[in-house]
This record gives structure tokens, C-alpha cells and sequence, in this order.
């Protein structure tokens, strides 16, 4: 049984809404960030079983400890708590003109801040380069080939050029130097790719839009499309790559259910997307013929 700081037993019935929240937020945070529970607890020097209590919303917890939580997310402690609006005047101004828009206002601020402080390219520029987003086992990869030969355009799978600029792959840099510094090499692969190749179909790794700043860069850059498809499909091809780590250790519903809690961190960002486009009941050949068709609908000059 569970103590917290008051000697009561930590129950589903008196749980502190802050606490939950709190927890929710972490959980998300790291999800977003694809981190697995075990990894963040080593890299903020806490238990795992303390971190699993500190998600659940159960038992009380140190400013420390968020600290060093926040440390290992790559978030300042504000950010972590759900606000980070709060370091200047300005933040508050804008924050306070922001309040209460609907999200058309919202993108409507967002691409003007866009064009003031990122430098842009105009669209017929995006068109040439198409780049696929979403969760592993989407078909990013098999129907970004697919899109390539058809355009006679290059394929770029990022996760390859990441490995070329670290000297190693995706998980043991993570493993080694963690996951702000993959995301570093993310940004970085994606920048070569854009200076490098003025028409081209990009691959990217799912976690891509953990990073907003690496997001926004896609987005400006390249006609961006979300390929979507339901988690057991996501799952079974996954599994079916060689992939059998993708298995939880529990068991597949568990499994399932991480990547719904992923898919929910990130649905918000994944839908910044030109498109999106779910690939899930169709054979390869049926995916392919309506990923183009839905393409062409979209931007008809590119498969003119």
C-alpha cells in the first residue's frame, strides 16, 4: 500500500487533482518524447517505481525530483507544471492576446510569427520536396519509396541520415547521449536534406514533432502529409520489420495500449500536416493508388 505525505492511503477515490494532472502531464511529456518509463527514470536519477507513481497521480513528490524530471525531458520545470508563459511581460502579452482564439486565430498567429522569425520558401517550393509523418508502422517508408519512383524524385529515410552524422543509429544515440541530443541530430539531418535537395520525398521518424522548432522547419519546407492507420495495424507492422522489442513485456494489449497514449501525445502535432492519409484496410497497391490520388487532389501540379 501506497503512503503519501499525509499517512493516507493514496486511493483512486482521494487522489489530488494536482497530482494528476501533474502526472498526466509528465506522462505525456514523455510519451511525446518516445522515452520509455525505465530510460527517463535512469536519466533523472530516480526510481522507476517512483516515476510510475509520480504518472499515476498517487503519493507526494519533491520539488527536486521535478526537476531533475524536467532535466531529463529536456523542459524547463514551467513547462513540466503546464505553463511556460510565465518568464517575462511579454510572454504574459501574448499569452493574454492569445487567450480564448479559436484555433484559426491560433494558426493564423502562429504563421505570422512564422514568417517574422523563420526564414520561409514560397509554396511552389514546398511542392517539390513531400516529406511523411506519423507513428512507426504507417508506411512511411514502403509508400515514400513508392511516391519517389513515381515522381522520379530522391528518397530520403532521415533516420539514415541521422545515422551518417552520428556514427551510430537512432538508439544507441539515444542510449548514449540521450534523447535531446538525438533530437539535435534530427534537426540537423533535416536541415543537410533541405540544403541538399531541392526536390526530393522525405521518411521522418515519428518523434519528429517532439521537437517544434524541427516541426515548424518541416512544415515550411515541404508538402507535409500525416500517414495514418489504426494501432493494431501499427503494431503488426512493426512486428512483421523484425521488430519484436516492439512487443511489450506484458503483453500486446499493453503494447496497444502505448501506442494509443503515444498517438494521443502527438495527434495534435501530426495533424499540423498538409493532409493526412490512413492507410489502414488497404493492400500496399491500394494505399499507394489512393495516397497518390489524394495527393493529386491536393496539389495537382505535383503528379501533372
Amino acid at each position: 500500500m501506497i503512503i503519501d505525505g499525509t499517512n493516507k492511503p493514496a486511493g483512486a477515490a482521494d487522489k489530488d487533482p494536482l497530482l494528476v494532472g501533474l502526472g498526466q502531464r509528465v506522462k505525456l511529456l514523455r510519451a511525446r518524447r518516445g522515452i520509455p518509463r525505465r530510460v527517463l527514470a535512469e536519466a533523472a536519477d530516480v526510481s522507476e517505481r517512483h516515476l510510475a507513481n509520480l504518472e499515476s497521480g498517487i503519493g507526494n513528490v519533491s520539488v527536486l525530483v521535478l526537476q531533475q524530471v524536467a532535466q531529463a525531458l529536456g523542459c524547463s520545470l514551467a513547462e513540466l507544471l503546464g505553463d511556460e508563459t510565465t518568464s517575462s511581460p511579454e510572454w504574459l502579452m501574448i499569452r493574454k492576446l492569445l487567450q480564448g482564439r479559436s484555433q484559426t486565430d491560433l494558426h493564423t498567429a502562429h504563421r505570422a510569427l512564422a514568417d517574422i522569425f523563420l526564414e520561409g520558401s514560397n509554396a511552389g517550393q514546398r511542392n517539390e520536396r513531400i516529406a511523411f509523418i506519423g507513428l512507426r508502422g504507417a508506411g512511411k517508408s514502403t509508400l515514400g519509396q513508392m511516391v519517389a519512383a513515381r515522381l522520379n524524385r530522391p528518397f530520403i529515410e532521415l533516420r539514415a541520415e541521422i545515422t551518417r552524422l552520428a556514427g551510430c543509429g537512432p538508439m544507441e544515440i539515444q542510449a548514449l547521449y540521450g534523447s535531446n541530443a538525438y533530437r539535435r541530430y534530427e534537426r540537423q539531418a533535416l536541415e543537410e536534406t533541405l540544403q541538399n535537395h531541392k526536390s526530393c520525398v522525405i521518411a521522418t521518424a515519428g518523434g519528429i514533432v517532439s521537437e517544434p522548432g524541427t516541426l515548424d522547419i518541416l512544415l515550411r519546407h515541404c508538402l507535409t502529409i500525416w500517414l495514418q492507420a489504426e494501432p493494431e495495424d501499427h503494431m503488426d507492422r512493426v512486428i512483421a520489420q523484425g521488430d519484436a522489442q516492439a512487443l511489450h513485456k506484458s503483453g500486446r494489449r499493453e503494447a496497444i495500449d502505448d501506442l494509443r497514449l503515444i498517438l494521443e501525445s502527438r495527434a495534435a502535432f501530426y495533424a499540423k500536416a498538409d493532409f493526412s492519409y490512413n492507410t489502414s484496410g488497404k493492400t500496399l497497391e491500394e494505399a499507394f493508388a489512393g495516397l497518390m490520388s489524394a495527393i493529386a487532389a491536393h496539389q495537382p501540379m505535383i503528379v501533372a
